[in-house]
């Protein structure tokens, strides 16, 4: 017999093998035990989570000779092994992805009209329904609704936000979460205990870690991991070995050496990840996430029982926290946030990250509050280090921070502008083209301009929305360089500080028609009469 993959060799065959959706497995067997059985059910979830393999259980349930007394199948009669094999006609599985069109649903229609030869139900399993086309979806409604009493369609998804609200409203949602971390990694050790492989605690809790959710996804990956080093025992290193990740020290050497500012030690572990064969995007999110922890344990030190990781693991994270401040280390999480958008698609992802590792060596290449902060703090130790140091000494190190040298004359500060109100978001709204083509700055100019830009008060009339129907645009007014011209731009044309949203347009529809026309509702509904600039020349 050929090899089986773990997570098709033990997938679950009762409901009391699913883990990790109880309240889902609770609720289905509570159907049935009570025979109050729906029509219609939508499985959704991200990938992994069981969607396709409780509604094969649920379809051997209800069509079972001889049910458990809390409803779940004997797992012994015919029915449940016909089912089970896939032999059985009451089943009918298909997968949306591949037969999308109005004729695949025409043959379920077609077929709907024949009633089950065995058993009670006839049982339709439609995969990634939402990759179904609009004509075929509108076809299925009204069987969907209305079908025959002996039929119940399960549609399983992972995207619910593409399913019609014509389908949703037909069917009983499920909504299938994500799986813990501890609920994997002990299915993973029964797992191990069942094929007689020897494995470390930490090795399988870090491969629940990376199953992200997923237990299909972490099967395939201890899978993986066993297969490579057939025989042996599993060990932590061995797995980060095998799935190609980054130890925790690795990143407290590099935290070490940008908190010491030492570009060439920085660059070095950069070379060393290369030269191991790393997933530069991974490295990143994996670094982005330590920083996630560090951030925390800085805020308060009792959230370091809560993480994963080991003790002196943990002692590290907790010395490097101590020398970071929390306005820096959100810094240094934003920078590389914006990086992990661009290095994914990036055919010189070693160059994005090298040029964004040397950008938190160095403070002085932004602006912003946490970059100052930086510098302020790297001035104060170089002052603690100096033995002694001259009045010249110190206004050129206040300069290199960026700050004011100190002086005599007072300063006078500025009063702040007044928070824009329902009636200056109306203004921004009905003036933001003529606005925009006053800007400078060209690139920016471009960016906010066209049909594909939408700005529209928030619901509540206090945010300025600007929608974007492009992508690129929407990340490049994203940056905080540009951002800065848009807050100047709308606090220079209604004279106050704007709240405003950057907001991407991820429906299948233009923005005007997806959030509406704001000169044509928001007005109406506050009453305002908003007098809009004329920019042509006369």
């Amino acid at each position: 017999m050929s090899y089986v993959a773990l997570y098709r060799k033990f997938r679950p065959q009762e409901f009391s093998d699913v883990k990790g959706q109880e309240h889902i497995v609770t609720t289905l067997k509570n159907e049935i035990a009570a025979d109050r059985i729906g029509h219609a059910y939508l499985f959704t979830g991200t990938r992994g989570t069981g969607k396709t393999t409780v509604a094969k259980i649920f379809a051997r349930a209800v069509n079972c000779q001889h049910p458990l007394e809390d409803g779940s199948p004997c797992g012994e009669c015919e029915v449940c092994k016909a089912i089970g094999d896939g032999s059985s006609l009451n089943v009918v599985e298909m997968d949306a992805a591949s037969n999308n069109g109005v004729e695949s649903i025409r043959s379920i229609i077609e077929d709907v009209g024949y009633p089950p030869t065995v058993g009670k139900y006839k049982v339709y399993i439609i995969d990634e329904v939402h990759m179904l086309s609009a004509a075929a979806f509108n076809a299925f409604l009204k069987t969907l609704e209305e079908p025959p009493s002996y039929v119940i369609f399960i549609l399983a998804t992972t995207e619910l936000h593409k399913i019609p609200v014509t389908i949703l409203s037909r069917c009983q949602r499920y909504d299938f979460h994500r799986i813990q971390v501890e609920t994997i990694a002990a299915r993973l050790r029964e797992l191990c205990e069942a094929e007689q492989v020897e494995a470390e605690d930490e090795a399988l809790d870090y491969v629940a870690r990376a199953g992200d959710g997923s237990m299909r996804d972490a099967l395939s990956l201890l899978d993986q991991c066993i297969n490579f080093y057939l025989g042996q025992k599993l060990t932590y290193d061995n797995v980060l070995k095998v799935l190609g990740v980054v130890d925790t020290q690795v990143f407290s050497k590099l935290m070490r050496g940008i908190q010491d500012r030492e570009v060439q030690t920085v660059l070095s572990v950069v070379e060393d990840v290369v030269n191991t064969g790393r997933d530069l995007a991974q490295f990143v999110t994996d670094f982005t996430w330590y920083l996630r922890n560090m951030l925390l344990v800085s805020t308060d030190e009792t959230m370091l029982r809560s993480l994963d990781m080991t003790s002196e693991n943990k002692a590290l994270l907790l010395e490097e926290s101590k020398k970071t401040d929390t306005v820096i280390l959100m810094r240094y999480i934003r920078i590389l946030s914006e990086l992990s958008n661009q290095i994914r698609m990036s055919m010189e992802k070693r160059v994005l990250l090298e040029v964004a590792l040397i950008r938190l060596c160095h403070p002085q290449m932004d602006e912003d509050n946490g970059a100052m902060i930086e510098r302020m703090e790297d001035l104060e130790r170089r002052q603690e280090e100096a033995a002694a140091i001259t009045p010249e000494m110190l206004a050129s190190l206040v300069q290199r921070a960026g700050s004011q040298q100190p002086s005599s004359t007072p300063v006078i500060e500025k009063p702040p502008m007044p928070k824009a109100t329902p009636e200056d978001i109306g203004r921004a709204v009905g003036n933001f083209d003529s606005m925009v083509a006053r800007l400078e700055d060209k690139a920016l100019q471009t960016y906010l301009s066209g049909s594909q830009v939408n700005v529209r008060p928030s619901e509540d009339g206090q945010t300025l929305w600007v929608v974007f129907d492009n992508e690129l645009s929407y990340n490049m007014v994203n940056g905080s360089a540009n951002q800065a011209l848009l807050r100047q731009m709308l606090l220079d044309g209604v004279g106050a500080e704007v709240a405003y949203e950057l907001i991407l347009n991820t429906t299948n529809v233009p923005g005007r028609q997806a959030y509406g026309d704001a000169r044509e509702d928001f007005f109406q509904q506050f009453g305002f009469e908003v007098e809009i600039e004329d920019n042509q020349e006369e």
